[in-house]
């Protein structure tokens, strides 16, 4: 990835922080933007090339969180805003975002966890969950667990994230 493509993504990162920390929400007035520029920069700067690194990354982003938002860990904006972050950067560099925003959101999790005291409550469910997934029949596994996620804005960890990767990410 080069260093413009973080700088050209950032303000889409910065309007997503912003929207998702006051709203719990990502528009597409953002998101689609994002796709769509990160899309033509890397096509006027690289080409066909550059086109397909765009598009790989923007395939990339988009199917790894929508995996996360199956299963009730992310909302649609974030599928979406990651599907731009890939169409800006590629797909190592997408990866590694997601990589540094779940380890962010588990410290950002485990410290509000700790503030409500709910910790041990909340281990007893994942433990029940993970000795439950061999016995529970796979379509129950998304169903019924929306009172027990706990929810933040995923921005809250996704742009220190994308900041961590680009100051000292894998190359």
């Amino acid at each position: 990835m080069d260093e413009w493509a973080f700088w050209g993504c950032l303000p889409f990162l910065a309007a997503a922080f912003l929207t998702d920390t006051l709203t719990m929400k990502i528009p597409n007035w953002i998101t689609a933007p994002a796709v769509l520029a990160g899309l033509l920069a890397q096509g006027l700067t690289g080409g066909w090339t550059g086109l397909l690194f765009a598009g790989a990354g923007a395939a990339a982003g988009f199917m790894l969180l929508l995996l996360m938002h199956m299963i009730g860990a992310v909302g649609a904006g974030d599928v979406k805003l990651f599907a731009g972050i890939g169409a800006w950067t590629g797909f190592s560099f997408t990866a590694q975002v997601i990589i540094y925003s779940l380890l962010f959101a588990a410290v950002i999790g485990w410290i509000i966890m700790l503030k409500r005291r709910e910790t041990f409550r909340r281990l007893r469910s994942v433990a029940r969950l993970l000795t439950g997934i061999f016995y529970i029949p796979r379509w129950t596994w998304f169903k019924g667990r929306d009172r027990e996620m706990l929810r933040f804005p995923f921005m809250l960890a996704v742009f220190p994230g994308a900041v961590a990767a680009f100051l000292g990410g894998w190359t």
